[in-house]
């Protein structure tokens, strides 16, 4: 058998910039290191553990200096659960390094020249500001090496919380996350020890099997709260006998809903949701519009932000009245709608019908009539037949899944 290769130990790296997916930039022999928990300014020692023909990728074994753009992370899941990943750096370095990746991705990567580009228009708020967030029940949660190496006894091994970042089996118990606005935490930690309380199974991620698989919780500025529970088989007592507590618990929860998950993936698609109690949809306010989000339909994680985009979306279309617009992955026609009232006509072109339902009712509940939103996928929709029943657009927007 061949020798395995030996990795090298990069010494005294100067970590310069911030890349994507939380990983920081140094320079080593000639090419770039990919090095994971830095920050600009830090100098480590960096253990590589894969090495390409034009960049390496490693973490740091040990740290010669920090750099003075650390800060303290204000999360205690901070680089385990892998959903925040610039904790340790100011936002307003954040919003820097961003800038910088769009500035780059054009000029340096496009090869787009003499272009003007905008200051990123922050976020007031860096923690409460998510409208929706997803856990995942686990007969086996990830241990921290603390937990490994202290040599006790294993505590509780069933979890609700995040996946661990690159590993699809593998779940973090978590006890607070910022990012939602309570009682999302409250609601979460009431479910596990109802759960746990009662004997319900978590799910077996590896082999497929248990009774509570995943929980989506979602918001609206207002306080509405809509909860999803997933689960992989229909035991209907056990099941009841969840949603019934949660309902008496927390009076704040106006929309509760369960599904039936057999399949392989988390997702809803193609799965019906059970409407259990309350309303079957959150209602957003913006400005003088109400938009209408049920169980499956995109809408902009950060409500606030998304109202800011859409103000400046209006502005850039400059509209006069007399326009025929296409909004291209329209979701729940939040854009469209919010357009309508300065253009002739608004076309939102959505491949998730939920969220085409979702944008018609929405239209109703707002009198708005000059609006068509149809389901379809946009490579198939934008034909000669479909501009000759709708009109060629004089503007049109695009918002495209990540």
């Amino acid at each position: 058998m061949g020798r395995t290769k030996k990795r090298p130990l990069l010494e005294k790296l100067l970590i310069t910039d911030i890349a994507a997916e939380g990983k920081a930039i140094a320079r080593a022999e000639g090419m770039i290191v990919f090095v994971t928990g830095c920050v600009p300014g830090d100098v480590v020692d960096v253990q590589v553990i894969r090495k390409r023909k034009r960049y390496m990728e490693g973490f740091p074994v040990k740290y010669h200096a920090y750099s003075p753009k650390r800060i303290k992370p204000f999360c205690d899941h901070f680089g385990l659960c892998g959903g925040c990943k610039w904790q340790h750096l100011s936002y307003a370095e954040q919003l820097t390094s961003k800038q910088k990746w769009v500035s780059d991705s054009l000029e340096r990567i496009g090869k787009v020249e003499g272009i003007r580009i905008s200051p990123i228009m922050g976020s007031e708020k860096q923690t409460g500001y998510r409208n929706k967030l997803e856990f995942t029940f686990s007969n086996s949660r990830w241990l921290t090496t603390q937990e490994i190496q202290s040599g006790n006894s294993l505590p509780e091994r069933r979890a609700l919380g995040f996946h661990i970042p690159g590993k699809f089996d593998k779940v973090l118990d978590i006890e607070q996350c910022h990012l939602q606005p309570e009682p999302s935490n409250q609601i979460r930690n009431f479910v596990r020890q109802h759960a746990l309380d009662h004997g319900l199974d978590f799910f077996d991620i590896v082999r497929k099997g248990g009774l509570l698989r995943n929980l989506i919780i979602r918001n609206t500025l207002s306080g509405e709260f809509m909860v999803i529970l997933s689960f992989f088989r229909d035991d209907r007592d056990d099941i009841e006998g969840l949603l019934n507590a949660l309902a008496i618990q927390f009076p704040v929860i106006t929309s509760l809903m369960y599904v039936i998950n057999p399949k392989a993936n988390d997702t809803l698609n193609g799965l019906e949701v059970v409407h259990f109690s309350g309303d079957d949809h959150l209602v957003e306010y913006m400005e003088n519009l109400k938009f209408s989000i049920s169980p499956k339909s995109f809408f902009q994680t950060n409500t606030t932000q998304a109202y800011r985009l859409y103000c400046v979306t209006r502005e850039f279309a400059a509209l006069t009245g007399n326009e025929i617009v296409y909004d291209l992955y329209t979701g729940t026609g939040t854009i469209a709608l919010f357009l309508a009232a300065s253009c002739k006509s608004v076309v939102g072109i959505e491949y998730v019908d939920e969220a085409i339902q979702d944008a018609r009712r929405s239209a109703e509940i707002n009198g708005i009539t000059n609006d068509s939103f149809i389901t379809g996928d946009i490579r198939d929709m934008l034909q000669e037949t479909f501009f000759m029943q709708h009109d060629l657009p004089e503007v049109h927007i695009t918002n495209t899944p990540q």
